[in-house]
């Protein structure tokens, strides 16, 4: 080889798809220090933060997702689409990357058209049980795909899947021991039954106000309680605690050491994203899923079924949170063998040390590439 591997990550829009993506890039410096990674994001979206603050140079698109219905604003989409385009095909001139990798999210659908269009290899990582209109437009060029879910030979072509699991942060594995220090650092007691309560790294406002409504009974119930509320909502869980005065109530606007906060849980209470059903499936977690009814393709729905499919794990619609959310959480937390059946089932899902499985498929693809130019 006569020039360091060269390797474009693009994609992003939520932490679902940026954490996945460090971890690809995180891999392949481990495995070859040399390699030179750029990331092609979406202008204004937390990955022009989140990328470089891992160490990594970014590029922003101006690209926009399509609003379902049929309104103006489409038209500033296409618009912006075009120029992405544009820009991407320049990048891919200038950086000379011997592969693209599409983790999902508005810009990776640019970024590998362009690479396509200079038959450049491409790898599509595909983080839900149910693909994506973008992913499913690019399969038929792409190299390879990885998947986290069974039978995803619905959408792409057999021979080019597989089944890699979810990236997920390095140090939310990292469990044994843990627990004594979660308890020292959100001031807990460890001998109580704890509720983890997180809806995402925004939040999510029907999670919160299920848990706000019935706070007396989870204080009743004498469980403890660690609440991630998101920046929006956090004013108001704090005033909302702060008259409840009680020790075993804890709201935080964002969990920073969620690996700590996974070790002192008993039950997880979140949304049905594709990295925190990932995660949830490594550190084998008893959870609570309450999908997001605002996505694409209502894809959360679907990555909570393939839990449910399997018994390892209990769903609740966001519609009969309010109504049902604390009270099944009560139950569950009481009901020792449901705990162990959803442990053991959920565990059965993970897969082990996906960034280096995708990363091994990454540098397969280049030298295959290299064989043949």
């Amino acid at each position: 080889m006569t020039h360091s591997k060269r390797i474009i990550v693009s994609g992003g829009g939520t932490g679902g798809h940026i954490f996945p993506a460090i971890s690809i890039a995180n891999a392949i410096k481990e495995a070859d220090p040399e390699a030179e990674i750029l990331f092609v994001g979406a202008e204004g979206k937390m990955e022009m933060e989140k990328v470089p603050n891992a160490g990594y140079k970014i590029i922003g698109l101006p690209v926009r997702g399509f609003r379902r219905k049929l309104v103006f604003s489409n038209f500033v989409v296409i618009y912006r689409l075009f120029i992405s385009m544009i820009k991407a095909r320049k990048i891919i001139k200038d950086f000379k990357p011997d592969i693209a990798v599409g983790v999902g999210g508005f810009a990776s659908g640019p970024i590998l058209k362009a690479a396509i269009s200079k038959n450049i290899p491409t790898l599509i990582q595909e983080q839900n049980s149910y693909a994506g209109v973008t992913n499913k437009l690019l399969a038929k060029s792409a190299n390879k795909i990885c998947v986290a879910y069974d039978n995803m030979d619905r959408f792409f072509p057999k021979d080019k899947i597989i089944k890699t699991g979810n990236p997920v942060r390095q140090n939310i594995l990292q469990q044994h021991g843990k627990k004594e220090d979660a308890v020292l650092y959100f001031d807990l007691e460890a001998n109580k039954k704890t509720i983890l309560v997180v809806g995402g790294s925004l939040g999510a406002l029907t999670i919160n106000e299920s848990i706000a409504n019935s706070l007396d009974k989870i204080i009743d119930n004498k469980f403890q309680l660690i609440w991630q509320t998101g920046k929006s909502y956090y004013q108001t869980a704090k005033a909302i605690t702060d008259k409840l005065d009680n020790k075993s109530i804890k709201a935080v606007e964002f969990i920073s050491r969620m690996e700590l906060a996974y070790s002192i849980a008993d039950i997880v209470i979140s949304r049905a994203g594709a990295s925190t059903v990932s995660e949830l499936s490594l550190i084998k977690k008893p959870a609570i899923l309450v999908p997001s009814p605002n996505v694409a393709e209502d894809h959360q729905t679907k990555n909570a079924m393939a839990l449910i499919e399997k018994d390892a794990a209990m769903m609740i619609t966001d519609a009969e949170s309010r109504e049902k959310l604390v009270d099944e959480a009560i139950k569950l937390a009481n009901d020792d063998f449901r705990l162990d059946v959803y442990k053991t089932n959920i565990a059965k899902m993970g897969v082990k040390n996906s960034a280096n499985i995708i990363k091994d498929e990454i540098f397969k693809i280049i030298e295959a590439s290299e064989l043949y130019s």
